[in-house]
């Protein structure tokens, strides 16, 4: 697989102290918060398709739509975790096109969770010192609303992911601004009670090559407040899922990679996370949401349409039961519902995340 390179978390870990030692004399501590929401972009002709999918398919609804001269946008909200700007460009460059094909993919591919929008309570003195540490935006400053400061990085080369930046000036949640012209589009929220039981988001897991695992995770962390939680290793998937957290509880930032790169053909020496990079290139895997009932939640969602890649893996006895979907034809986002039971202190156990990788050959 790959010659002689093979991930390993005492490189990782070594490179995590330097990272966080350089974060805080760089006086970067604190100034980062919670994820506060993703934008997902789609085709302009997918964005009602992707917007009534998300709504049927998690607690969300939509609480906006809005224009500007380059996107429509709708925000669906759950109100336990963060909220989802879905929009469609309205032509100009799009980034994030470089990174969004594989061989399973068509040409041209719009679909995409591209930036992770977090908090910021002095945007312009963290946009002035990650600009002397080298860092890119994709504008020259801040965009400054009546609602709010923004800006994003350029897309990372190690995650095909953008990350956001955003300093509220009244009420948190106001994406709408003075220049946008409201829409009159309206995504219906469907009355099924097995929706009363799905949470908020609980993680995103991106996909990256097993040589940039590293640089993904240090990036990511040298941007942000998050610190380095753990890895749990998949050798007969050649697979890691690394985990980095804010705090427990919290939105939590996930990174799969192989353990070792592998340019064969052989499905069984590639494994399906690098395979999944191959096939619809670099990008979010899955959105995992949280539940309550998961019998039930998954039972609804079967019922309506939805399909799943596996059966229900785990049990109470383990602590925890998940599950992911199939993928989204709009946003190419697999969603993954998750219970933890009481009394379970971990994040993930070995024994699902090695089923559910191993679900995700399918793909």
């Amino acid at each position: 697989m790959g010659g002689a390179f093979h991930n390993d978390d005492t490189v990782l870990l070594a490179q995590v102290e330097k990272v966080l030692a350089a974060r805080r004399r760089a006086g970067l501590e604190g100034l980062v918060g919670g994820l506060a929401a993703v934008m997902v972009t789609t085709a302009p002709e997918d964005l009602l398709p992707a917007a009534k999918e998300l709504v049927g398919t998690t607690a969300l609804a939509q609480v906006a739509a809005f224009a500007t001269d380059t996107a429509t946008s709708l925000v669906l909200r759950d109100g336990f975790g963060a909220d989802f700007l879905l929009q469609a460009r309205q032509g100009g460059d799009n980034p994030f096109t470089p990174y969004n094909h594989g061989v399973k993919t068509p040409p041209v591919v719009a679909g995409r969770l591209e930036t992770f929008v977090y908090t910021c309570h002095d945007l312009d003195r963290y946009v002035a010192v990650q600009k002397q540490r080298g860092v890119t935006f994709l504008t020259a400053a801040p965009i400054v609303t009546d609602t709010y400061a923004f800006i994003q990085t350029a897309p990372s080369v190690h995650t095909g992911n953008s990350l956001g930046f955003i300093e509220w000036k009244g009420a948190p949640g106001r994406f709408d601004h003075s220049v946008t012209r409201p829409l009159e589009i309206v995504v219906p929220t469907p009355a099924d009670p097995w929706r009363a039981h799905i949470r908020g988001l609980d993680h995103v897991a991106t996909r990256v090559r097993a040589r940039q695992r590293d640089a993904a995770i240090l990036e990511f962390l040298a941007l942000t407040n998050y610190r380095f939680a753990f890895a749990v290793y998949v050798d007969a998937l050649n697979s890691i899922t690394n985990v980095a957290r804010l705090a427990d509880g919290e939105y939590a930032q996930v990174f799969t990679s192989g353990i070792s790169p592998s340019d064969s053909d052989d499905p069984a020496q590639i494994g399906p996370t690098e395979r999944f990079i191959r096939n619809y290139g670099l990008r979010p895997h899955h959105l995992a949401f949280n539940v309550t009932r998961i019998e039930e939640v998954v039972a609804g969602l079967g019922q309506a349409g939805l399909g799943f890649l596996s059966e229900l893996v785990g049990s109470r006895e383990e602590g925890l039961k998940q599950i992911f979907s199939v993928m989204s034809p709009y946003t190419y986002l697999v969603n993954e519902y998750i219970q933890r039971y009481d009394g379970f202190d971990g994040f993930f156990t070995k024994s699902n995340v090695t089923r559910l990788t191993k679900a995700t050959e399918q793909q």
